[in-house]
């Protein structure tokens, strides 16, 4: 790649929820011939292996608790941002991507000091604080929600909605047909809790099929990801209740078993969000209810009042209220079918493509001409307002 190309930074917090976006643009840009450079914190790791993005680590920190606490954590900002100002210019970047999480913002806010453009994208459908902090100061703020709650009015602020890029392995199964389940079939139900699991699914699940029918049971097959703690407990629950069970603590392929699934339990987060919705897969979604600022909760009553999943809270997912859910889709397919439908409807796999678009206007390079409308101004309590590329969406 020549050296005179465009570097753009992606600057994102050290979850997969923050980088597989930002992994997905890279791969978009790095195809229109752009220079990458990924910065995060020590949490934050690479890219996939066959993605060769440089990637370099800025000290960073969340707000601490009282007086001590908030000075350590200004002190680690501010080495933080002294060093993102020096690798930004030592790189000749132009231009910053910032997906969220602390170890954004100094990047983001180094860049702000040099006079370079920075774009921000939200995942979730609540705006989080790194980028309500940085909002003021972006040329765009690229978002995955229609709606987005947090923007406070008065910040004059171009706003798009682009959808959530997913990696490829997702956008590749988007024309996988969602295949039905038949009155007498199988349900194949897959189960995830992010990277580590979720302990409360390895919990309930099991004890919810337990109290279903014995006929309507054994139509079950089940593939869980559980905690390494809680995985002999889950795979002797379903071994008792006579349920065909295949648990791990990762499963590496993913994106093949969501296409091939009939129905998903698993929490909210923007990415998952956006594979499910990418392929079309229905869910029940039972959100993390800690969230700062209830995100998930957010997510997953936006996609249940499109009609592509059903909501759960923690506190209402119990074994029978998750016993006479998966009664009634088992017993009456087409809505899942119904669900499947809704959710790919609300989903996309252009987002990479249109954000990219978004960063080549930013810094002056020549773009696929990007459907919109006038800038609009964020308001308190939506983005209804904000232009839409999702329409390129098949």
């Amino acid at each position: 790649m020549p050296e005179t190309s465009p570097v753009i930074v992606l600057a994102a917090g050290g979850t997969g929820g923050h980088v597989f976006p930002a992994e997905a643009l890279a791969r978009e840009l790095l195809g229109r011939g752009l220079r990458v450079v990924l910065m995060t914190d020590q949490r934050g790791g690479k890219f996939s292996d066959d993605l060769a993005v440089p990637a370099y680590r800025v000290r960073a920190s969340t707000l601490g608790k009282g007086i001590v606490g908030k000075a350590r954590s200004f002190i680690e900002m501010g080495i933080g941002v002294f060093q993102a100002r020096r690798r930004l210019r030592k790189l000749g970047a132009t231009a910053v991507v910032g997906f969220g999480g602390y170890p954004s913002v100094p990047a983001l806010y180094a860049a702000t000091q040099l006079g370079i453009p920075i774009l921000l994208h939200e995942q979730n459908a609540i705006l989080g604080r790194a980028n309500r902090a940085m909002m003021g100061k972006a040329k765009l703020v690229a978002t995955s929600f229609p709606h987005v709650a947090g923007l406070k009015a008065g910040n004059n602020v171009r706003l798009i909605q682009t959808g959530n890029p997913v990696r490829p392995a997702f956008a590749a199964l988007r024309a996988t047909p969602y295949v039905a389940v038949s009155d007498d079939g199988p349900l194949r139900l897959l189960v995830l809790g992010g990277s580590q699991g979720a302990r409360i699914f390895s919990q309930i699940v099991p004890q919810a099929l337990t109290l279903m029918p014995d006929h309507l049971r054994r139509r079950v097959i089940v593939a869980q990801q559980a905690r390494s703690e809680d995985i002999e407990y889950a795979r002797a629950a379903y071994a008792g209740a006579g349920i065909e069970a295949e648990l791990s603590t990762f499963f590496r392929d993913v994106p093949e078993r969501l296409a091939n699934t009939n129905l998903v339990i698993c929490r909210s987060g923007g990415s998952t969000i956006a594979e499910l919705t990418a392929v079309g897969r229905p869910a029940i979604l039972v959100p993390f209810p800690h969230g700062h600022a209830g995100e998930q909760i957010a997510n997953a009553e936006a996609i249940a009042e499109a009609g592509g999943a059903w909501l759960i809270p923690e506190q209402a997912f119990t074994p029978e209220a998750l016993a006479v859910r998966l009664e009634s889709l088992i017993t009456l397919p087409s809505s899942l079918t119904k669900t499947a439908a809704a959710a790919r409807a609300w989903g996309t796999v252009t987002a990479a493509d249109s954000l990219a678009d978004c960063v080549c206007e930013v810094i002056g390079l020549s773009a696929p001409k990007m459907r919109r409308s006038s800038d609009v101004f964020a308001s308190e309590e939506t983005l209804s307002g904000t232009t839409s590329m999702r329409e390129r969406a098949a």
